[in-house]
């Protein structure tokens, strides 16, 4: 796992209410790396927070953690995959 998907991981862990059950999949893609975090169905309206403003931060701080700034984070509900 890299150092972005490492930091996005405990950044998300400090947010939810079950830290264990956050996941951050690492994908390479054509245009960069695509992170997919995963937490408990309780805890995905807190990690998208109001009007996806916890979501944007999470992808700000994951693009300037990046060396290239091509990395996309993309949070999935559990229920629906």
């Amino acid at each position: 796992m890299s150092m972005i998907a490492e930091s996005l991981e405990h950044l998300v862990s400090g947010i939810v209410d079950e830290p264990e059950a956050v996941r951050v999949n690492e994908k390479s893609l054509r245009r960069g790396k695509l992170l997919e975090v995963r937490v408990a169905p309780a805890d995905l309206g807190r990690v998208i927070g109001r009007n996806g403003r916890t979501a944007k931060a999470l992808r700000c701080v994951a693009t300037a953690l990046s060396t290239n700034g091509s990395v996309r984070v993309d949070v999935i509900d559990q229920e629906r995959h």
